[in-house]
């Protein structure tokens, strides 16, 4: 075996929430640009098969798409020869689309579909150490881990949608609805063999993407609704303050409502709805509100209203609510409402398991001779995470 990693005494002190068994500290200098990385720490994640044949290591676990590129998925895979006892090693990234437990299956269908899967076969190497070695992280790492130690490299394609999954109730069972990406390491006798579980190891990661750095006009909704039996009409305008929010940031919305008609506004709700569609296999729409303001305000005939309501749209507060639609989380870590899918031009949406968008939407309940009617303004923008660097700025 290689030479030994110097890690931490007991659990590492990190602020990843992994598991001891997902994640070791090491005693190095900073290796690589992790400004991309959504956990900041200097850390590598580690796991290692049962028998202890097959053994991955990864700086980072979160994989930013740009729209325009994607970061490479890098790392280093780690072998025992003896425990081999002739078997060759492989590595595999996969994207599946799952939209039920793994156990189910009705007549014949899976309900589970890989979208991508790539191989590469590590040992015996198909080409020179150095000529796969494409980051300091992993030269550091194969330095570290000596010669038993050997890198692999995969490039995302341009039509894989980001990790995102549908918050489950609190009685499902088994697998949540989600796009999924996973590295899986693996000893056989050839690439088709029947793979033990015991010498495989399988270490979810995230394609993730960041508001881009430049914005769109802010988003701004008008409409004028004419009643019979009224002379004049009722006009409504909402707008924002800008296009792109970050998660955990108020949402303000400036709504005047103009009452030219005869009629009276009873109430004035606005809300933040989340918009997810599962274009894979069935096109279905899920709305949900995730945040809400229904103060009770009204409008006499002949008055204006003019005001801010203030929306914040968090997970925190919609943590019960089945088929909210969920970044996509590591294991013992928390997660966020979804962001925004922005899709790059060209690449087929159907391809894309699951897109989240949002939208404001502002409902004048109007008062009528029988009943109620209403009128209403839908405004879109973007609920995204920010880059790293870019918190400061903003």
């Amino acid at each position: 075996m290689g030479t030994s990693l110097r890690t931490s005494p007991g659990p590492p002190s990190c602020s990843c929430h992994h598991s001891p068994a997902d994640c070791v500290s090491f005693s190095l200098s900073v290796v690589a640009d992790f400004s991309t990385n959504m956990n900041p720490k200097n850390v590598v994640f580690k796991k290692i098969c049962k028998d202890k044949s097959v053994g991955v290591y990864m700086g980072r676990r979160d994989f930013v798409d740009r729209v325009d590129s994607v970061d490479p998925v890098d790392g280093v895979i780690l072998i025992d020869l003896q425990a081999l006892q002739g078997r060759k090693v492989f590595v595999t990234l996969s994207c599946t689309f799952r939209y039920g437990r793994d156990d189910m299956d009705v007549m014949g269908i899976a309900f589970r579909r890989e979208l991508y899967l790539s191989t590469r076969q590590v040992y015996p190497a198909l080409q020179d150490r150095e000529k796969g070695t494409h980051t300091r992280t992993q030269a550091k790492l194969l330095r570290k881990l000596g010669q038993d130690a050997y890198p692999f490299f995969f490039e995302f394609p341009d039509n894989l949608p980001c990790s995102v999954a549908l918050q489950p109730s609190a009685h499902d069972v088994g697998k949540q609805c989600a796009v999924e990406f996973e590295i899986h390491a693996f000893s056989a006798e050839s690439q088709d063999a029947k793979i033990r579980k015991r010498s495989s190891v399988k270490l979810t990661i995230r394609k993730v993407q960041y508001a881009p750095e430049k914005e769109g006009a802010a988003p701004c909704v008008e409409t004028t609704r004419d009643f019979v039996m009224s002379d004049k009409p009722l006009h409504v305008k909402a707008s924002l303050d800008k296009e792109i929010y970050y998660h955990g940031e108020p949402v303000k919305v400036h709504v005047i409502v103009t009452n030219h008609s005869s009629k009276t506004i009873r109430n004035v709700i606005v809300s933040v709805d989340q918009v997810s569609t599962v274009v894979l296999y069935s096109n279905d729409s899920y709305v949900k509100s995730v945040a809400i303001e229904e103060p009770g305000d009204s409008v006499s005939p002949g008055a204006t209203l003019q005001k801010v309501y203030t929306l914040l749209p968090l997970l925190a507060n919609n943590r019960e609510r089945r088929g909210i639609a969920l970044d996509g989380k590591l294991k013992h870590e928390d997660t966020n409402l979804a962001s925004s899918s922005i899709v790059k031009d060209g690449v087929l949406k159907e391809v894309m398991g699951i897109m989240v968008s949002y939208r404001i939407m502002v409902k004048l309940i109007v008062a009528g001779m029988i009943g109620s009617s209403e009128v209403g303004l839908e405004i879109p923008f973007k609920l995204m995470h920010p880059k790293p660097d870019a918190v400061k700025e903003r």
